[in-house]
């Protein structure tokens, strides 16, 4: 009985040595900007065993698409129980995932063409020291990996272009691949808000957001130095910019994966890719 008795109450109390078994997420929190002049929010999840241990954890940045924030993943993507899911059952590795908001002041993870709203300078800069300071996270290259859809698949495809020597992995899904050509790009910045620009301008952001331009134009040395999962939809009204980012990637031998499944833009579609993306980005975090 006195056994009985003591086991029961050991269940009963916090952190006595018996692993919680979900995680958890948070999806109002906030930090400061100086950069962008105010206050900006994101999400968070922090895996079963974040609260019983004192380990550091592996991170991925999820970015959500266009017309959602910091709450998308974790309300319409369901990123709790499928990630739960992926660690309880050994395909992922846990980790902290870092959602933040894209979709306040001005749509979209890129410096503005006019220099008024640097959101990328905010994220390198602001959002990635803090969160890494906060949280019990390894901030380095190999335990660093970028995600998202759409808009964020945008996002992660140029973050990773452009600073390979801050992510291991990227899994942009569905992605908004930018102008597909400099005549474009005007076109492309106005359905995202920007104000209009002057023709340096546009060419200027042409340069820095086209993925196609990006792959184009990487250096023979970062090749190899991000792993690539690509996925998008048959029916997906975005498969030119994602197919012609492969071919590309074809060309230039950028080693990287290519998926095209069933489906279109939709949620359903992203929360069957979310398990793989954690299974890929895992393949990184691991030792074998």
């Amino acid at each position: 009985m006195r056994a009985l008795l003591l086991l029961s109450l050991i269940l009963a109390v916090p952190g006595t040595g018996f692993a919680q078994t979900t995680g958890k997420v948070f999806d109002d929190l906030s930090m400061n900007s100086e950069i962008l002049g105010g206050e900006r929010k994101y999400g968070i999840y922090l895996p079963p065993d974040y609260e019983s241990s004192q380990r550091s954890y592996p991170v991925l940045y999820l970015l959500h698409g266009g017309g959602d924030d910091q709450t998308g993943w974790i309300q319409f993507g369901e990123v709790l129980h499928i990630t739960d899911k992926a660690i309880r059952e050994g395909k992922a590795t846990p980790m902290i995932i870092v959602m933040p908001d894209a979709n306040t002041g001005r749509r979209g993870y890129f410096n503005g063409p006019k220099g008024d709203w640097n959101y990328e300078d905010f994220f390198f800069e602001e959002l990635m020291p803090h969160v890494e300071r906060t949280y019990r996270i390894k901030g380095t290259k190999r335990y660093r990996a970028v995600a998202g859809l759409s808009m964020g698949g945008g996002g992660s495809f140029v973050y990773a272009l452009r600073r390979p020597d801050l992510f291991s992995s990227a899994c942009p899904l569905s992605a908004s691949t930018g102008p597909l050509t400099l005549e474009d790009t005007e076109d492309y910045i106005k359905k995202r808000g920007g104000e209009q620009a002057t023709k340096a301008e546009l060419k200027a952001y042409f340069k820095r957001n086209s993925t196609l331009e990006l792959i184009r134009n990487m250096p023979e040395e970062q090749k190899d130095q991000v792993r690539w999962y690509i996925d998008c939809g048959d029916d997906d009204f975005l498969f030119e910019g994602n197919s012609l980012a492969h071919i590309e990637m074809r060309k230039r031998d950028i080693p990287h994966e290519y998926r095209v499944r069933q489906g279109g833009h939709t949620w359903t579609y992203w929360r069957e890719s979310l398990p793989e993306v954690l299974h890929f980005v895992s393949q990184a975090f691991h030792q074998y």
